[in-house]
């Protein structure tokens, strides 16, 4: 165990030698007068939807939308959402767009960054995307991790893709193997994983064509757009610019400079947050300590902290994680001061 007590006869517990574990920053007060220029800037109020690599989009983060939505009574007429992450959940995606559809009629979407895969999929539910020099979206070909996916050198599941698995059998074919190959692929892939990814897609194009309805009235327009961006790039994290965004048929701005420079200043102060701490305490033991995903309009700020050891477990090869105490944190006015509370999303 991590926190056994040393055998040396002293009866001197190990745990008092081990440093103080770094704790993540939060400065939602600094973040909140960028929101209050940010607001001004475009005319109508805004909410932020960021994560870290250490985070992605998740169905707990529709709960947590819905706790900051809470002032916001009835329908009010645009939202301005500035979004940047790699992406996660498809189905989340879905639920986060329906959500926000509930209260607001138009939705102005703001991607200075990566808006990558499930991420475009919120893009896909926008009535505007505002996309600038660095900005990109990507595919949202199937792409997860399965219980019975293969495993790296670290012992830990991996991604595996509809499109690789598509393309090794189109490699088959034009190869001239002969035979059936899946008794190969079986190999290194259990039948069910292939299952799943062949289900999942179909999924996906599902989605993409419901957020789409949102707005987009051609069925036939939104059919191609999402058999597009299913199948027809040579990567999933294959960047799509501005230009190639509008050329598939998605209404795409320029983002104006004002608005890019404060959504820079918002995303270094989201990054500053969201620098993964670790506090080494041997080579078997370690702290976490890092924020993922957040959540802000203005007056309101809700995000995910990590707060955690691990240890690795050598009969298993893989480290696990213990003393966990991560949570969602909701950060309020209280007077002059920022008042933190634990919420609980289960």
């Amino acid at each position: 165990m991590a926190n056994r007590v040393r055998a040396n006869g002293s009866g001197h517990d190990a745990r008092a030698e081990r440093p103080k574990p770094k704790v993540a920053p939060v400065l939602t007060n600094r973040t909140q007068r960028v929101f209050t220029r940010l607001d001004k800037a475009v005319g109508f109020p805004c909410l932020a939807y960021w994560t870290s690599t250490g985070g992605s989009i998740c169905q707990n983060d529709v709960m947590a939308m819905s706790r900051l939505l809470e002032s916001h009574q009835g329908r009010a007429e645009v939202l301005g959402l500035f979004v940047k992450s790699d992406g996660g959940n498809p189905e989340a995606a879905l639920r986060l767009v329906h959500l926000l559809r509930s209260r607001f009629k138009r939705i102005v979407l703001f991607a200075p960054f990566e808006c990558a895969s499930a991420a475009t999929m919120v893009a896909l539910g926008s009535n505007e995307i505002h996309m600038g020099a660095t900005s990109y979206l990507t595919a949202v070909d199937t792409s997860f991790k399965h219980q019975l996916s293969p495993v790296d050198h670290g012992n830990d599941l991996v991604n595996v893709s509809q499109d690789e698995v598509m393309r090794i059998l189109k490699l088959w074919r034009t190869e001239k193997q002969g035979g059936n190959p899946f008794p190969e692929v079986y190999k290194y892939l259990h039948p069910l994983v292939i299952g799943a990814l062949d289900r999942s897609s179909s999924l996906s194009i599902r989605i993409c064509k419901e957020l789409l309805s949102y707005h987009l009235r051609d069925a036939t327009k939104s059919e191609r757009i999402s058999q597009e961006l299913n199948s027809a790039y040579p990567s999933h994290s294959y960047p799509i610019t501005a230009r190639e965004a509008s050329r598939l048929g998605l209404n795409i701005r320029e983002l104006g400079r004002e608005v890019e420079l404060l959504l820079r200043e918002l995303n270094f102060l989201y990054s500053t947050m969201a620098q993964p701490l670790l506090t080494d305490f041997d080579q078997e033991n370690y702290h976490q300590n890092e924020i993922c995903n957040i959540l802000e309009v203005r007056g309101a700020q809700i995000f995910y902290h990590v707060d955690k050891d691990w240890h690795y477990r050598q009969s298993e090869r893989r480290w696990v994680s213990m003393n966990d105490k991560s949570a969602w944190n909701h950060m309020s006015r209280d007077g002059r001061r920022w008042a933190r509370e634990i919420i609980f999303i289960r």
